[in-house]
């Protein structure tokens, strides 16, 4: 039983923070039907995003609002704080966050008050400070920038269409994704198949007009599903025509020019930046200790090293790897790793309010499956390698196991079901990125002279 008022502030509500909260809330219901308890989740969203489905939702095989899991419904007995938290002094327990009204308000940030920290923000994209990237690259992080993307492929399509220029046609048409991970080559290869897809509609744009190209630094890509793996995928995507430039980066996109480091220069309207994420920068503003990388240094019980009373896990934690033959490994900042890292987390500070000894983290990598598109894939798992259907099969029955609630599961296989019935969606709402454009154009307002600012379209 827990002896006092105990209050549990969970910075972030991604997998760790939503699905520590989540387990909290079962393990500790006793103590929050008696106040004994306060959990309290502060994030940015008020939704989990499911990350593995995003290049789904951007081929159109998703709903977008399938893919996200409302953190107030889900986590009904923690009190949720849609705010990003601006610094944690964890000598004082307390905790500066920025809500939505702190402008408006004048006050400064709102102070909260803990007994236990969980710190899981997650990581945000590591952008190197390359020429033009900034002002035209476009992340694949987030579901809004999923669909933006979505959008932005079918409106280069539009436009080259319906140009007679033939430099803005090959522009239109040429696509480089930068970074050949997971989220690089799956958006890829689901935009790919999403944009052949749709060319049978258009009288005057061919699937091989299209220019697909993906840059990699290193010698690989995909390397979580193992060599092997890694070299037939260069395979699968090269015989969709796809540009696959390994030991190759992207130096300059200023000016809408791809300038990569093997001398070409690839005049193109679409930049898509994967390569890598970063902790997130609250971290740099705690008291607590980190490691190189800027991840807070964690032991094998998930506390924060010389910290009491500090937890963390996922990207943003360097937790060392028990199972692992030689000493100093650490787990990789993947979701299989931050979902089971929850678990363990939750119970080791149910455990310490209940004065009961810590359990330790461990569990061996099963391996890694990955989509290419439409009935493509590949994966190795425990040993096994897959490829093709049956590879792209277990990607969507893993996801389907792992994606939370019985209530989204079963919207994305109804989703998946009626896809295999039906054509697919390849309507462009870009607009919906800018959804008083049309009213502030009615309203006397005039339309934007500069096409980079177009508000009614997506680019």
């Amino acid at each position: 039983m827990v002896k006092e008022r105990a209050r549990i502030l969970v910075v972030g509500g991604g997998y760790v923070g939503m699905y520590t909260a989540l387990r909290l809330q079962r393990r500790l219901k006793r103590e929050l039907d008696r106040a004994e308890v306060e959990i309290t989740v502060v994030t940015p969203d008020p939704y989990m995003t499911y990350q593995p489905f995003l290049p789904e939702a951007a081929a159109g095989a998703i709903s977008p609002r399938h893919v996200v899991v409302p953190l107030r419904r889900v986590l009904h007995r923690c009190r949720v704080v849609i705010g990003e938290a601006t610094a944690i002094d964890h000598a004082k327990r307390t905790a500066t966050v920025a809500t939505l009204a702190t402008e408006e308000e004048g006050a400064g940030g709102q102070r909260l008050t803990y007994d236990e920290l969980v710190l899981a923000p997650g990581s945000v994209s590591r952008a190197l400070p390359v020429p033009g990237l900034a002002d035209h690259g476009i992340g694949f992080k987030t579901v809004e920038e999923a669909i933006g993307l979505r959008n932005h492929v079918i409106e280069q399509m539009d436009i080259a269409s319906s140009t007679r220029d033939p430099a803005i046609r090959d522009a239109a048409l040429t696509f480089v994704f930068v970074g050949g991970g997971f989220a690089g080559v799956e958006a890829l290869g689901e935009l790919e198949d999403m944009a052949r897809y749709a060319a049978r509609y258009y009288h005057n744009v061919q699937p091989e007009d299209m220019k697909w190209i993906l840059v990699e630094a290193s010698d690989r890509i995909l390397p979580e599903v193992g060599e092997e793996m890694g070299r037939y995928t260069v395979t699968e995507l090269r015989r969709r025509n796809i540009d696959v430039r390994l030991r190759t980066r992207l130096e300059s996109c200023a000016d809408r020019v791809a300038v990569l480091s093997d001398g070409a220069r690839l005049p193109t309207r679409t930049v898509v930046w994967t390569a890598g994420v970063k902790p997130h920068p609250v971290l740099a503003a705690t008291d607590l200790p980190r490691d190189d990388r800027g991840r807070l240094k964690c032991t094998a019980e998930l506390t924060v090293e010389g910290a009491p009373h500090a937890w963390a896990a996922g990207d943003a934690a360097a937790v060392p790897d028990v199972t692992a033959g030689e000493p100093g490994r650490e787990c990789a900042p993947n979701a299989q790793h931050a979902l089971r890292q929850s678990k363990v987390l939750a119970d080791n500070i149910v455990r310490t309010l209940r004065g009961e000894p810590l359990r330790t983290y461990e569990h061996a990598y099963a391996g890694s499956v990955a989509s290419l598109g439409l009935h493509k894939g590949v994966a190795h798992v425990y040993g096994r390698k897959l490829k093709g259907w049956p590879a792209w099969f277990m990607h969507r029955t893993y996801h389907l196991s792992r994606v939370p609630t019985f209530n989204r599961k079963a919207r994305v296989l109804a989703e998946w079901t009626l896809a295999g019935m039906f054509k697919r969606e390849i309507v462009s709402l870009g607009s919906l990125e800018h959804p008083r454009a049309e009213f502030e154009l009615a309203a006397g307002g005039k339309p934007p002279q500069d096409p980079r600012h177009n508000t009614k379209g997506s680019s």
